[in-house]
């Protein structure tokens, strides 16, 4: 799972299927689907590959604005994406927080070095879509509430290669609305059961940044978590605000086993105290405890 933010997400965890620990946990292999949550992990791609607090994403405009950053790494993409392929973690992310050419290399090698193992993000677009996946991407995040936009994304790479992110933050009360430019908009569409149902038809997965608590440590957001595994009828991945492994339990039970979930800043890789082998340990016992039951009998 890929989840420090490289501007292409600096790869941190591991994605896979339901309560696997993604580092981004995510739902790779859909005959694990139901009763396990992955973890995935993600690699963010500004030069230094930084993790950074979500709610501060802004243009940087003349507002004087800070991006605020937890940790920045002197590893490479490409180091983070050979590590998560040696621990057997798949659907990680690289997220390009950055469009210009050295943050693109740094996605560029990640995906190289690991042919289908992670997703891509951050800048993409019609022109350059399916030019991911022909550099290794499994899938490409797309953050698009335009319907055209998506039906011409569909039409291109297919909706078993896209994933639609989500993230969201909380609006008047307990409603979560969809945030785009960078987190820093509200959009006038809530994350309920009619929009998941929705817009489930355009993608082969959700990723869901919880962005109130992203990157700040502080504990997930267990509503939304909840939210998600009711709901969704794909594969949905969350991230923000785990801290210590009991966070990931809280997930796993939350969700429902539905929900899997992405690891960055609290990681030892990334800064912070949680042990990544510990993760990853937890995203292969999640495999093995699930997999074995979901197996048709011969």
């Amino acid at each position: 799972m890929v989840e420090s933010l490289l501007s292409t997400r600096t790869i941190a965890l591991v994605e896979q299927p339901s309560q696997t620990l993604r580092t981004t946990v995510s739902h790779q292999d859909k005959t694990t689907l139901e009763g396990t949550s992955h973890v995935r992990c993600s690699v963010q791609t500004l030069h230094r590959h930084p993790q950074i607090v979500g709610s501060t994403l802004s243009d940087l405009k003349e507002d004087g604005s800070v991006l605020v950053t937890n940790f920045e790494s002197d590893k490479s993409a490409e180091e983070y994406a050979k590590m998560y392929k040696e621990d057997g973690l798949t659907g990680g992310h690289v997220l390009m927080l950055g469009a210009d050419p050295l943050s693109q290399a740094a996605a560029l090698g990640a995906l190289h070095a690991y042919p289908g193992g992670l997703q891509v993000g951050g800048g993409i677009s019609s022109e350059n879509c399916l030019s991911y996946i022909e550099e290794g991407a499994s899938h490409v995040i797309v953050t698009s509430l335009d319907l055209e936009r998506l039906k011409d994304l569909v039409k291109i790479v297919g909706k078993q290669r896209l994933i639609l992110d989500l993230s969201c933050r909380e609006k008047d009360g307990r409603r979560y609305a969809i945030v785009t430019d960078r987190w820093q908009k509200f959009s006038d569409v809530l994350l309920d059961e009619k929009s998941l149902e929705f817009l489930g038809g355009f993608a082969d997965e959700f990723l869901v940044h919880g962005v109130d608590v992203e990157g700040k440590k502080l504990g997930i957001d267990e509503e939304l978590v909840a939210l998600l595994g009711n709901y969704s009828p794909i594969p949905v991945t969350y991230a923000g605000g785990v801290t210590v492994m009991e966070d990931v339990e809280r997930i796993k039970e939350a969700g429902k086993g539905g929900v899997d979930v992405t690891v960055g800043s609290a990681l030892d890789i990334f800064g912070g105290n949680l042990p990544y082998k510990d993760v990853v340990a937890w995203h292969h016992q999640q495999q093995e405890l699930f997999s074995t039951p979901l197996k048709t009998p011969i």
